[in-house]
């Protein structure tokens, strides 16, 4: 009669995962904890450069680009943490740079993935038109007429991108919400000119 030998368990090496995924759970958790605020700091910012408070705007970018700066690199699996801030900061920055009469800045020059990108460039021109209705408010036709320009030029480059939503998600509502608010601005700056 043959002896049953015992089988030794496999060692799969498992528990040299898990420190692995501790750190990457507590890299994600301090990435969540530290973005919450980061949303707030763009959405004031762009309050304060609608009020003229330029320098107050900068300096709440300037939080932000701190802050993102001491944060876990975003790989692959942690990109969709930092989606929504990065969304927010493009369209901060391009008001900005728009607010100034800078040249708008290129994603690569922010360091944002493109498609992310264009997200922020599609609601920027919502921005664009906010900034017309404040310089017609004020009677400053000039300055509105730069907006309205800025919006159109920016819509025109937006106009030719045609992705499916798989790979450019949530692109094409923005991009029609772009279009309609350059459609309100057109008439609304035309109304201003009678």
């Amino acid at each position: 009669m043959a002896s049953k030998t015992k089988s030794s368990s496999p060692d799969l090496g498992l528990a040299s995962i898990i420190p692995l995924l501790e750190k990457r759970e507590a890299d994600r958790d301090k990435v969540i904890t530290a973005t919450r605020p980061l949303v707030r700091h763009c959405a004031l910012s762009i309050k304060q450069l609608h009020s003229g408070e330029v320098k107050e705007a900068k300096a709440e970018l300037d939080k932000l680009d701190s802050t993102l700066a001491s944060l876990p690199s975003a790989d692959a699996s942690f990109e969709y943490l930092f989606e929504p801030i990065w969304q927010e900061m493009v369209e901060a920055k391009l008001l900005l740079a728009a607010v100034e009469h800078k040249p708008l800045p290129s994603y690569s020059k922010l360091g944002v993935p493109p498609q992310v990108y264009l997200l922020g460039v599609c609601d920027a021109v919502g921005e664009f038109r906010r900034a017309m209705l404040e310089s017609m408010r004020h009677g400053e036709k000039k300055e509105a007429h730069y907006y309205f320009d800025l919006m159109n030029t920016v819509y025109d480059q937006l106009s030719v991108i045609r992705f499916s939503n798989s790979l450019l998600p949530n692109f094409k509502p923005k991009q029609d919400q772009a279009r309609h608010a350059l459609e309100m601005a057109r008439s609304e700056i035309l109304r201003a000119c009678d």
